[in-house]
C-alpha cells in the first residue's frame, strides 16, 4: 500500500514548519528527530468525501521519509471513488512487506477515525484504528525482518503505488489530523516545526499542507 516518500525538490518554507518537500507520492507532516526517538505515532481525522475518480490513503506512520530509513510502520485508510460511489478500507503494513487488510471495520463520510502506530522495538510494533463515531476498533501486532529507524513520524496524504504504477489520485478534499503526537521515552511531541510535504506530478501541485496550532491540514489544490 505504502511507499517510501519519493522527494523531488527540498526548499527553505517560513512559519511553522522548516521546509517545503515536493514529493510525486506524499503529502503532509513530517517530524525529524535522532534515530531511536519515536515510539509511537498518533492522528485523528473526519472521513473526507472523494470526488473525481481514483483513490488516496490517509495514514500515520514512522520513518521512510529519508534515505537513511527506507523502512515504513504505518496505518490508515484508503478513499476510493469510482464513478460516483465512495469506499473505504482500513489497512496497515510494515513497508516493504505486503500489506494487511481489516475486514471488520468500516467507515462513512464524516466519521472521526483515531490511527496510531507503535514500535516495541526496531521490528516489533501495533497498528490500531479505531472509529470513534460508530465504535469500531481493530488492532494488529506486526513484526518484520526489516528494521526502522525510529528517525522520523509522518502524517500523510499518499498516491500510493499498485503493482509497479501509482493509482489515479482522487480529490479527496480536505484531511486535518488533529491531536497529531508522537511519543518518545521522554513524552510527546507534535507537527509543530514539520517539514511539509506536497505531492507535485508533471510540474502541477496537487496537495497544499500545513501545520497549524498542532493540527496537520493536507488540502488537495
Amino acid at each position: 500500500m505504502g511507499q517510501q516518500g519519493q522527494v523531488v525538490k527540498i526548499s527553505p518554507k517560513n512559519g511553522n514548519s522548516t521546509y517545503e518537500v515536493q514529493s510525486n507520492n506524499w503529502a503532509g507532516a513530517v517530524i525529524t528527530a535522532a534515530a531511536g526517538t519515536y515510539q509511537a505515532v498518533t492522528g485523528t481525522f473526519t472521513v473526507p468525501k472523494p470526488s473525481g475518480s481514483g483513490s488516496a490513503a490517509i495514514w500515520v506512520g514512522i520513518d521512510g521519509a529519508g534515505p537513511d530509513c527506507k523502512v515504513i510502520l504505518q496505518t490508515g485508510i484508503v478513499a476510493n471513488v469510482n464513478n460516483g460511489q465512495v469506499a473505504y478500507g482500513a489497512w496497515s503494513e510494515w513497508f516493504p512487506d505486503p500489506s494487511n487488510s481489516f475486514s471488520n471495520i468500516t467507515f462513512a463520510t464524516g466519521d472521526v477515525v483515531k490511527l496510531t502506530a507503535t514500535a516495541h522495538s526496531k521490528t516489533t510494533g501495533t497498528v490500531t484504528i479505531e472509529n470513534q463515531t460508530s465504535g469500531q476498533k481493530v488492532s494488529q501486532d506486526l513484526s518484520s525482518s526489516h528494521a526502522i529507524c525510529q528517525e522520523y513520524a509522518e502524517w500523510i496524504v499518499e498516491d500510493y503505488s499498485s503493482g509497479n504504477s501509482q493509482v489515479t489520485f482522487d480529490n479527496f478534499g480536505t484531511v486535518t489530523f488533529t491531536d497529531a503526537q508522537a511519543t518518545t521515552a521522554s513524552g510527546t511531541v507534535g507537527a509543530d516545526g514539520a517539514t511539509i510535504w506536497d505531492i507535485w506530478q508533471d510540474n502541477v501541485q496537487l496537495t497544499k499542507s500545513s501545520v497549524s496550532n498542532g493540527n496537520v491540514v493536507i488540502s488537495h489544490t
